[in-house]
């Protein structure tokens, strides 16, 4: 395969893991009750955002998660995003290992990021959103752990 660094390669960006998969919904607790009743799965934690405009509940599966993520209020990023879209996946989020060396590199290849600085966001994490139409029309959101 040309033009693709080998698989031993550490780069600023490398993606470690897929963090979580966030998907919109009108009312968090209906959200939370559907996939207890229909995959018999809990969420681990639930915390309201005030930052992000959220109240998000993560819950677990295999070593990544499910992120249901309610507005806290029709102006807010996902607020607005449900009024355009419905609900349904809001944005993919992968681990990296220094979000700072993650941001130089995009920035460095011209990426459209929508943070050129990393903010926190739940879970105490470190996270940047890239924008949809940098890359395959998905919003991405890049989060460097707490306990990194």
């Amino acid at each position: 395969m040309t033009g693709l660094a080998p698989a031993n390669t550490l780069t600023p960006v490398k993606l470690l893991n897929l963090d979580h998969v966030a998907i919109a919904v009108h009312d968090l607790d209906a959200a939370i009750d559907g996939y207890r009743k229909r995959y018999n799965v809990e969420p681990i934690y639930r915390e309201k955002v005030e930052s992000q405009g959220v109240e998000e509940a993560m819950i677990p599966v295999g070593g990544s998660f499910i992120q249901l993520l309610e507005p806290l209020g029709g102006e807010t990023p996902v607020g607005v995003f449900l009024s355009k879209r419905g609900e349904g996946l809001h944005h993919v989020a992968y681990t990296v290992v220094s979000i700072e060396a993650a941001l130089d590199h995009l920035a460095a290849t011209g990426a459209r990021i929508i943070d050129t600085a990393p903010r926190v966001g739940g879970r105490g994490a470190r996270i940047a959103f890239v924008h949809p139409g940098d890359l395959a029309g998905t919003l991405i959101e890049l989060v460097e752990p707490a306990d990194a």
